[in-house]
């Protein structure tokens, strides 16, 4: 998941310290290297883990959620942490709702320093994971992986399709207005809302979901199959930490397609991840030049 963000040291606060989880990564916005990307996951950025922003300022143009927009993104944590999470995020001022049941799982809902909707969602299949063993966040309790993600669609029909076919999502069932598909170990919830108005993007909004593909010659595959089926994908881009396709599914949502592969180690050792800033050679030769027209961040303890 990769959203837009505010103040560049207000989001590292929240994801660091309020949820635990490891600044992974602290490069550039490629398309635009005077912007943070800053990336959060497990202790070496798992694939599965990682949730990203680029920060543009306290001031930036607000975004907010409509259709055509993923509006929630789920963290999984055990279920019988939540009196945990329950506690911890209040604890700190936020407004936290829930418990709720949904599915096969207990969810609470609490909102970034931006307003994007995070959810806590307690389940029995989390298994152990790899946290950060940095945050104060207690193994037991720690967040294992983004679980899921909601969709908000004025019309889901086409999106279904999509899944269902040229995607191969597993539906699960539905609950209301919400269909749930199951693609790996991830959930995707779709929700339509006809009613609703189109989202924007700015400040609190994600701009897109990556989904993943094992290598280059799957991503290939994939690139393929979507430009045949008449969806107008992006060529492969190269993202230093992973390759990249780009394109939007018919209910507005844009869609990546990224390899595991080469991984955050490429430029920094485990022990390093996330403490200084990185730039893809194309961009070294501007160190200066950008370094200078980004705040400073840090991690806090």
């Amino acid at each position: 998941m990769t959203a837009f963000a505010g103040d560049a040291q207000g989001n590292v606060d929240f994801y660091t310290l309020a949820l635990g989880l490891r600044l992974v990564k602290k490069t550039v916005n490629f398309d635009d290297p005077n912007t943070y990307h800053l990336y959060y996951g497990d202790s070496t950025g798992s694939p599965g883990t990682i949730m990203t922003f680029f920060p543009w300022t306290a001031e930036g143009k607000l975004g907010h959620p409509g259709s055509g927009q993923a509006i929630s993104t789920a963290f999984d944590v055990p279920r019988a942490s939540l009196d945990y999470w329950k506690r911890r995020l209040r604890d700190m001022g936020l407004v936290v709702h829930g418990p709720a049941e949904r599915f096969d799982e207990t969810v609470l809902l609490a909102a970034d320093q931006d307003g994007l909707e995070v959810e806590i969602v307690g389940r029995d299949d989390v298994g152990e994971g790899d946290s950060w063993k940095g945050s104060d966040v207690p193994d037991e309790h720690a967040i294992r992986r983004i679980g899921g993600v909601t969709l908000l669609l004025s019309d889901s029909g086409p999106t279904v399709e999509l899944a269902e076919g040229l995607l191969g999502f597993t539906r699960e069932g539905h609950e209301g207005p919400r269909m749930r598909y199951l693609t790996g170990g991830s959930r995707v919830d779709l929700i339509s809302a006809p009613d609703r108005n189109r989202g924007a993007m700015g400040v609190g909004a994600v701009h897109h979901v990556a989904w993943r593909v094992e290598d280059d010659d799957a991503q290939v595959a994939a690139l393929g199959v979507l430009r045949g089926e008449g969806l107008r994908a992006t060529d492969v881009q190269d993202r230093q930490y992973f390759r990249s396709i780009y394109f939007r599914e018919p209910g507005g949502v844009l869609f990546e397609v990224a390899t595991d592969s080469p991984g955050f180690g490429v430029d920094e050792g485990e022990d390093d991840l996330g403490s200084s800033l990185r730039l893809p050679p194309w961009l070294e030769g501007d160190r200066q030049s950008i370094e200078s027209n980004l705040p400073v961040v840090s991690v806090r303890t």
